[in-house]
This record gives C-alpha cells, structure tokens and sequence, in this order.
C-alpha cells in the first residue's frame, strides 16, 4: 500500500491526527480536511513538515473542495464529526450538518471512482439497549426526538445505513466502525470526554467530578489499538460491506475509572458526585452499560487490544504532565 494516497476528514483531530501518523509511517501520501473547529494544528505537530502530508483548512460541507480531495485520493477515511456530548447538545444543528450530508457526498463521489471508504461511527448509535456485550447485529435503542441528546446517535445510524445501502446496491468497497471510548494522548476533555476531565482534575489537585451514581459501564479503548484495526480493516477484503465494533472489552464502573486514577496521582484525591440535571440538563438520560462484543473483527482480521486500562490511564497522565510542563 506503500505511496497511495490516502484522504483523511477529520485529520487534526484526536484519532484522526493518530491515523495520519500511522499512515505517513506506512509511506502513503495523506490529504487532510478539517476546520479545525474541535481539531488543532497542534495534533500533527510530530508531522507538520513531512514531504507527503498536504492540510486543507476547510469545510466538510464545501463539495468543491471534498469532491477535489477525493478525486486525488486511493482511499477516503471519513472521520470529520460533532465531538462530545456537550457540543451535541448544544448546537443538534450542526450536528446533523457535519453527519448526514457530507457522508452521502463522500459515499456518492467514491461509489462513482470504486475506492475504499472507513466510515467513523460510534457505539452510541445502540443507544440505551441494556444487552451486555453489544453485537454489531443487536437493535439499536434510541430515546424520543425530545431528548436532544439522541441526535448525534441518531445521525451515525443514518450514517451507517447509507454506507451499507451502498455496498448493497453496487458493492462499494465501504467499511464502518463503531468507536467504544477511544482514549489516549491528545484527547481533551473540554467537549465531555471523561478520561482527560478526570486526568485534568486530578492533576489540579481534585476533586474528581464523577456524574450521576457512577455505576455506567464503559470499556476504554488506545488510539494505537483503534488506529491498527482502522488500518487492517480496510487492508481486509472480508470486511467490505460490514459494520465492526472497534475498542477495548475490558469494562469498567466510570466510579471505579475515577479511583484509578486519583490512586495514580495522589491517592487523597476527592471524588465527587454530581447529578446529569446539573452538568447538562434536566431530564437528561445516559447509557448505563456500553462493552462491546469483539468478535466480529476478531474474526474478520485477528483483531486484539494490546493496551490495558490502568497502562492507558498512565500515559495520558505522563502526556497531560509534560503538557502543563512547556
């Protein structure tokens, strides 16, 4: 796959700006497209120079420029969305019009020129299904359009169904995957993120502000574990026309995420509780159990996390460290 072109939406933010890493390492040419709204030039710092990276400051709605970009490119990773609950609440508008709309766009222009497409979806689209673990074929259970917190779900859902529409129709090399909780260095924590709110908190000296009991069940996956299965996903035939839960299953209590990691910078840490009515909105729900069953891309391509949780939670200390540092 060495000197394709690859075309990554989204490519300054978290993972994005791992995979473009990832994918000049593999010597590909990368293309670039972000606004640069939740991502930061900051995050390709390590490649900003190199010979085979172009950056586009732009917009995913503009379809003269994503239409020039994938035309260039041998492969489309569209990563470009709406980051943390937060900003989905918000601004649901603009959630809609980063989601649906682009993505039909990048699935018309590469259905049109046969080239492979990763789409970025979420485990949020099975919404508040209470089935442990999750399969990729389970129903995906969504609040009412009241609750405006159900959007950005709902839009990767649609997301989804058009890639798969796709494959069906024309068998477009199309892959998708559903992200759990993906974390590591350069994740902020001002869009909701738990992982760097809580590393960020006790570095401040606490307390850790846990929401609700903090009984939810989440499982915490490396960017470097996400990004390899991205990579071999697409390098896989067998995976065309499929959606893959993408993480880690070790699961853990957000309670018990929050002493792990006061125990790691000072064990005297205070933890807090605070409930969703107060850190978002009234009535606002949330999913009590989200871990992911694996076997799918276990199967598909030998898929394994390699990173453990309490590894994890120490290097993102030692990054958020070293940056409060300069």
């Amino acid at each position: 796959m060495s000197g394709q072109t690859s075309l990554v939406t989204g490519g300054a933010g978290f993972i994005g700006s791992h995979l473009v890493e990832a994918l000049l390492a593999a010597g590909r040419r990368v293309l670039v497209l972000d606004d640069l709204s939740t991502g930061s030039l900051a995050n390709l710092e390590r490649v900003r120079d190199h010979p085979h990276l172009q950056f586009f400051i732009d917009n995913i709605n503009n379809e003269r420029r994503v239409a020039e970009l994938v035309e260039q490119a041998d492969e489309v990773f569209h990563l470009a969305a709406v980051v943390g609950v937060r900003l989905v609440l918000d601004e649901p508008a603009r959630t809609v019009a980063t989601h649906i709309g682009p993505t039909e766009l990048i699935l018309r222009l590469v259905d049109a020129r046969r080239k492979p497409l990763f789409i970025a979806s979420t485990s949020e689209v099975y919404g508040k299904n209470p089935k442990l673990p999750l399969t990729e074929e389970d129903d995906l259970l969504l609040g009412p359009t009241s609750k405006g917190r159900w959007i950005y779900a709902c839009s990767k859902a649609l997301d989804e169904y058009l890639a798969l529409s796709y494959y069906q129709r024309s068998s477009l090399p199309v892959v998708v995957g559903r992200f759990f909780n993906v974390v590591g260095p350069r994740q902020v924590g001002r869009y909701g993120m738990v992982v760097p709110r809580f590393v960020d908190q006790a570095l401040a000296g606490g307390p850790l502000v846990v929401y609700d009991d903090g009984k939810q069940v989440r499982c915490f996956a490396h960017v470097a574990d996400v990004v390899r299965g991205i990579l071999d996903l697409m390098a896989c035939s067998a995976a065309a026309g499929k959606v893959f839960n993408l993480g880690s299953d070790e699961a853990v209590t957000i309670r018990t995420l929050a002493e792990r990691i006061a125990c790691l910078v000072d064990p005297t840490l205070a933890i807090e509780h605070l409930p969703y009515a107060r850190a978002y909105a009234p009535g606002f729900e949330d999913i009590r159990s989200r871990v992911p069953d694996l076997t799918r891309i276990r199967t598909t391509i030998g898929y394994q996390a390699k990173y453990r949780l309490d590894d994890i939670l120490r290097e993102i200390i030692d990054w958020r460290r070293s940056q409060q540092a300069q």
